[in-house]
């Protein structure tokens, strides 16, 4: 059976790499995106490159009716689908959380409402998300949910680090939880990477060292090995799996700093 994998925040960064490699390997994809246009385009170069079927769902995952959408296409299977008679939807068998964005200021300086929303697409929606998800796959018995996390989880690092830490425990509860049935589950947890992240965030890339950036398809390529092998939890690089270890066990103010403009 052809994989189906749905990727959120697809048209960029880690995400995109994430597409690719799936369409490398065969499997059709479901692209979620907030703009049509890039989403659409997105969609078109990996049906010409690879030749897999590519459906796209336009939606900002932080609005009830965006998110609405999502879970209505997770749920669906064998339904009717563009592309004339006879064509169906695929049951998605992989999801990939991967949508999210970064504050620039600390937690104080922040509006309620945008830390709210930052808590939400970064816990509230994957979580929803893999909810969906797990209905459709249990009966199966087999699928594969993709958290995409990061090592700012393993530090004092605010709101973010602390959501990322939420997506890390959950992940790891659910893998044994679930992979009892056949459902994978992985929190994948990259370092400093060359996407769009920070220059959204408004964060100074000068500021680290070009030793500490990752290549999205570095990132990428070490996730699926890792999920592929049933572990729960994805440090992509030796190097960070390192620094990981070692912020479990050096001093949180000299951890908090290093990590103050990380992914």
């Amino acid at each position: 059976m052809t994989e189906t994998v749905l990727v959120t925040g697809a048209t960029s960064g880690i995400g995109a790499e994430f597409a690719e490699l799936f369409a490398a390997r065969g499997c059709n994809l479901v692209l979620v995106a907030r703009a049509p246009g890039p989403l659409e385009q997105a969609a078109a170069t990996l049906r010409e490159k690879w030749d897999v079927d590519v459906e796209t769902v336009a939606a900002d995952l932080l609005d009830d009716d965006g998110l609405a959408r999502v879970l209505a296409r997770i749920r669906a299977a064998g339904e009717p689908a563009a592309g004339g008679p006879g064509a169906v939807r695929g049951a998605v068998t992989v999801l990939v959380n991967n949508a999210g964005y970064g504050l620039v200021k600390p937690f104080a300086d922040n509006t309620l409402e945008d830390e709210v929303r930052h808590l939400r697409i970064h816990v509230e929606v994957p979580l929803a998300l893999a909810h969906a998800a797990l209905q459709s796959m249990r009966p199966r018995g087999a699928g594969t949910i993709i958290n995409v996390a990061s090592v700012a989880g393993f530090t004092p690092r605010g709101t973010y680090g602390a959501a990322k830490a939420a997506m890390i425990s959950f992940s790891r509860w659910a893998n044994l939880t679930y992979g009892r049935e056949g459902i994978r589950v992985t929190a994948v947890c990259p370092g400093f990477v060359h996407t769009q992240f920070h220059q959204r965030m408004g964060a100074d890339k000068a500021s680290v060292p070009a030793a500490l950036w990752l290549d999205a398809g570095l990132v990428v390529r070490e996730a699926l090995r890792d999920t592929a092998a049933g572990r729960a939890v994805s440090i992509p690089s030796l190097r960070y799996k390192a620094l990981t270890a070692l912020a479990r066990v050096a001093p949180s103010s000299v951890v908090a700093r290093l990590a103050s403009r990380g992914r």
